[in-house]
Formats: structure tokens, sequence, C-alpha cells
């Protein structure tokens, strides 16, 4: 059973969706038992990294991520989720965030005359090889929407790269953690693939 999250966050239906539609067992839930119990469990989000955090904090499922990972069940935060894991983000300076992985989230540039947000498809280069891109190519799009974006600490734990203006760091794995910037969700066939990937882990 894949369990999804729920700290009010935009977006957790349509990963909902994707999961069922690949022919697997979800739930939406904050129940500590349920999300300790989980074969897999995904962190999904839209919105911002303070507000986020505060509700995580006050739902009490800081402590219940760390356990989740602690305990080797494979996790896999989207978007916000993956940012989430990190230390910190420009975006809510003096919030703390999860911690699990090194690195910090910044906003991009404006130096590059791009629109920010980034909203649209991008190409991935992947590094090294993570499981839950298996069986996609090097250069597949897939879609963003995003203003800031993360720098990891260790280049050991980037997955993946794209660039918009600034390179990015767009999909991080270490042990049972992984992370993507992008919707899998959706990024059609390349994205369905990716997390049919994350649940036959």
């Amino acid at each position: 059973m894949i369990a999804v999250i729920d700290y009010d966050a935009g977006n957790i239906k349509s990963v909902e969706k994707a999961i069922q539609f690949l022919g697997s067992e979800v739930v939406i839930t904050r129940d500590p038992e349920v999300l300790l119990a989980a074969d897999k469990v995904i962190l999904p989000g839209v919105g911002a990294f303070g507000d986020a955090m505060q509700r995580l904090t006050e739902y009490g499922l800081v402590d219940i991520i760390g356990q989740i990972v602690d305990k080797g069940t494979p996790f896999l935060g989207i978007c916000l989720g993956l940012q989430l894991l990190f230390d910190s983000s420009e975006e809510a300076p003096g919030v703390k965030g999860l911690g699990i992985l090194p690195g910090k989230i910044v906003r991009f540039s404006d130096s590059h005359g791009l629109k920010i947000p980034q909203i649209g498809w991008n190409a991935l280069s992947l590094k090294g090889d993570c499981p839950i891109f298996k069986d996609t190519n090097e250069g597949d799009f897939v879609y963003f929407v995003h203003s800031y974006y993360l720098q990891a600490d260790e280049l050991s734990d980037v997955a993946a790269t794209t660039v918009y203006g600034d390179l990015v760091h767009a999909a991080v794995h270490r042990d049972n953690v992984y992370a993507c910037q992008f919707h899998p969700e959706k990024s059609s066939s390349v994205g369905l693939k990716i997390l049919k990937n994350f649940i036959e882990l």
C-alpha cells in the first residue's frame, strides 16, 4: 500500500489518481500508524515552504517522516516535497526544513531574463543509476512548476539535473529517499514510468 502524506498541500489528488492508474492501492492520510505501516510513502506538495513546515509540525508529521525514513521505507518527495527534505529555503528565512538531506533551496536568479516561476517542460540530464529512472532516457522531458530550486550539498545525492538559466538539482536519491522537483504525475508517460519504478522498488 502506498501512503500519500496529507498536510493540506496542493496537488495531492493528482498524485493519488496517477498511482491508482498504475494499479496500486493508495491512501491519503496523516495517521501515524497508517504511514508507518505503509509499503511506500510519498510527500507531494505545491505551496510555500514556511507554511508547509508549519503544517507538518502542527500535525505531528515531522517526527513521523523521520521514523519512516529511518526504518528504510521507500520515500518519495515531489516538488515542494523535495524542498522540504532539505535544511532551509530562501522562501522562508529562519524556517528549518526536515534536514533529511543536506542542502538549501534558493530562488531562481532574475539575471537570465526568464519567467519566474518556471512553468513547463524541461529536459533531464541523468546522473548515475537511480532506480526510479530505470528505462527512462537522457533528455526526457518532464513538467516543472517552481520559483525555487535545490542546491544539494552532496553531489552524490543528485540523480538528475536540468537547466533553467541556473543549474537545477532536479532529482535526488540517497538510500531509501528519493525526490523530484518536477511533477511525475503530470509528466505524461515518462512521469508514470518514474512513479511505476518507485512503486516497484
